[in-house]
Order: structure tokens, then sequence, then C-alpha cells
């Protein structure tokens, strides 16, 4: 066979996200894309900000020689400096510039973490629901993904991720807010990880690293903040990208952050840095360094988020479907009436309505709303849902 049996099996369950919205596109075809309402893709529906934009301008403007061309790996120097003083700022931590590595996205960055860190056989460790490319990532370095589910309150189940961890655990990944939820960790459950993967470290002689993976850290809703990790772990690695708070997804710009404090630091910076190169991506994008640079601690407006939620969640609370507030990003993850997330999915598809199974995001049961669309989307779907509903629980 000309392709590997893991990309056959991958392509068979592939992301239900891109499956959901070439549905989308199909049906926008057949009835106009006026009349279908689709809650498919997390891409954010608000334009960079255009201080972003000026920014960019005016370095591609600049007489400065050799803007487009190769630097170190980690990235331009001055540029690591200023995320090790604004991370640091956030963490309570002093970082050193050398604990940064820029990086082609958070995926780019969890990729070269996770190739550095992980032997054949070892297991990463999450909770369900979770961002359906961590399976895939771990795959990609031959480790496994071990999925613990989240408690009712959509919280993370301690106990459960105290048995999922085992002699082969190397990581455990958390994405706060979580892409699908919307939940935001609290600090007391931070506090309570910290304590358990601390004392797992020692039962199994390896430091278990935690890997915050944080692109929505910025998009909080009622007053919210998310927790650091840093001071409460030392084996903390971040991962993020400005992808979501600065719209600007398509431009693969983030970075890495290894807390000061974690074992063999030097060396596990040292590996992210040769994995960066040696999977491929040689280094950030040059321009974006520069440009993302100078907008640390800026964002989007964040209310026009936060007023989506609110309309969505009225829209649904209203009908009687069930769930969460989401404190964070620009997602809603209801249950689906009657249990069964493909049959609610199916039945709102015949509404024009395009949501995510929760079995994408490990969590059956559920389905993704991704409120980052047009208002006019989220009004029109309202009788979909209504209908949807109805028939669901009949």
């Amino acid at each position: 066979m000309a392709v590997s049996s893991q990309i056959v099996e991958s392509m068979k369950n592939s992301s239900w996200i891109r499956k959901m919205f070439e549905a989308g596109a199909e049906l926008a075809a057949k009835y106009g894309a006026e009349n279908v309402f689709d809650f498919t893709l997390g891409n954010p529906n608000i334009e960079p900000p255009a201080e972003f934009e000026q920014i960019l301008i005016d370095y591609i403007k600049s007489p400065a020689k050799g803007k487009y061309g190769y630097m170190a790996n980690a990235g331009y120097l001055d540029v690591r400096q200023k995320v090790a003083d604004y991370v640091g700022s956030i963490e309570k931590v002093k970082i050193p510039a050398k604990n940064v590595i820029m990086s082609c996205g958070a995926a780019g960055g969890m990729n070269s973490v996770l190739k550095t860190i992980l032997n054949p056989g070892d297991n990463v460790v999450v909770s369900a629901p979770f961002f359906a490319e961590y399976t895939a990532y771990a795959a990609n370095h031959g480790g496994k993904l071990i999925a613990v589910p989240c408690k009712d309150d959509l919280d993370l189940n301690l106990e459960g991720l105290e048995k999922a961890i085992d002699k082969h655990t190397t990581a455990m990944i958390i994405n706060s807010p979580n892409n699908p939820s919307g939940r935001v960790y609290p600090q007391a459950t931070i506090n309570k990880l910290a304590e358990l993967l601390r004392r797992k470290s020692v039962e199994n002689s390896r430091a278990i690293y935690l890997i915050s993976d944080e692109p929505y850290k910025k998009i909080i809703f009622d007053g919210n903040t998310v927790p650091g990790t840093f001071a409460a772990y030392e084996n903390s690695i971040i991962s993020t990208s400005f992808s979501k708070d600065l719209s600007i997804p398509g431009q693969r710009i983030g970075y890495v952050v290894v807390s000061p404090k974690a074992e063999d630091v030097g060396l596990l910076i040292d590996g992210i840095v040769l994995c960066t190169r040696v999977l491929g991506y040689v280094n950030a994008p040059a321009v974006m360094q520069k440009v993302v640079a100078e907008m640390l601690g800026k964002s989007v407006d964040i209310s026009f988020y936060e007023k989506k939620r609110n309309r969505i969640c009225e829209i649904l609370g209203n009908i009687g479907y069930e769930f969460v507030k989401p404190e964070g990003a620009f997602y809603l993850f209801p249950k689906a009436p009657g249990g069964d997330d493909l049959k609610a999915v199916d039945t709102l598809q015949k509404e024009n309505v395009l949501v995510v199974p929760g079995r994408g995001f490990g969590a059956p049961g559920y389905f993704r709303i991704a409120f980052c669309v047009a208002d006019s989307v989220i009004e029109g779907s309202a009788k979909g849902f209504e209908r949807a509903y109805k028939a669901l629980t009949k």
C-alpha cells in the first residue's frame, strides 16, 4: 500500500469539524448561504486590530535588511525577550529569554514539545472533551493519548486522571479556556492537579510535564481570569498562539515557554529548538515574530464574542437545551437531547443548522457550537434549534 496504515486509519476517522464544514458548503450551494446556519469552524470572525496592520505595514516598509531571512531556530532574541518579560509578568515568575521558542502556532509548538519528550510507548493524558488533533499530535511522535472524561460541570476529574496516570505517562495537556466547552479551570483545580502530578512523578521516578495549551487565554468573559501554571507546578510548559486573540490564524505564529524550574530545563529547551528544525518548521515566520512582539497583551474586542455567547445561550436556554455556560473561548457545548450526539447533529442538519458531534472531541452525548459567526447566523438558527429539540424530545 502506498499510504501508511496509520494515515489510512486517520483518514477514516478524520476530523468531524471538517466533515460538518464540508456538509455546510454542500447545503449552502443547494439552499443558499443565507439559509444555512454553520457553527462548525472555530475561525475568528473579527478582523485583527487596526494597530496590528499598521505595525505590519511599518515593519515591511522599514529599511531593516534581512527581515525575510533565517534567524536562530528558536526565533529572534529580542522577540523572545519581550515574550519572556510578558509571560513572566502574567505567571509571576522571572523567565529568561532562552526559555522561549517562537513557533508556527500552538500546534507547531506542541508537536515540537511532544517530539522532544516522548519515547515510543509513552502516553499523554488529557481531559475529555479535548481538541481532537491532540490524538494525532501524540501519535506523530510514538505516543498515545489517554482521555479521561471530565466532571458533570466540565471541570477536571482528578480522581479519573489519577487512575489514568501510570509509569508510561510523560505529560498531561490542559486547555483553558477549553475547546470545545469554554470551561476555565479554577485555581483550586490547577493546584490540586499540580499536587497530583508532583506525587505521581515521584511514584513513577520520572517527571510528568504539564503542557498548557493557551490560544484562548485572553478570550474570557464575566471578569474571569485564567490561572497560570508556572507558579503552581514546576514542570510546566506553555504552548500558545496569536491565532484567536488577534484573529490571525492563517499567519501561524505562536510560542512555547518552558518553566525555569522544569526538570532538565536546559536539555528540554535545546530539544524543543532542535525539533522545531527537524520537524520542518525551521523557524517561526520572521515578519510575524516582529509584529506580534509589539502586540503582547493586546487582543480583539472580547465583548464582541461575549455578546454572541449571551445570545446563543439565551436562545438555547429558552428552548430547553442543557449546557454549562462557557466562561471563555467562543464555543458552547450543550448536551444532545436524548443523549445521542450523532442523531442530534443529523436532526439539526435537516434544519440547515450545522454543529459538530461531541464524539469528535472525545465526549459523545454532546455537540459543539462555534459562535464566532455573524449575528444573522445566530438569529437565523433559532427556529431550527427549536424544531430539532422538539423532534429529539418527543
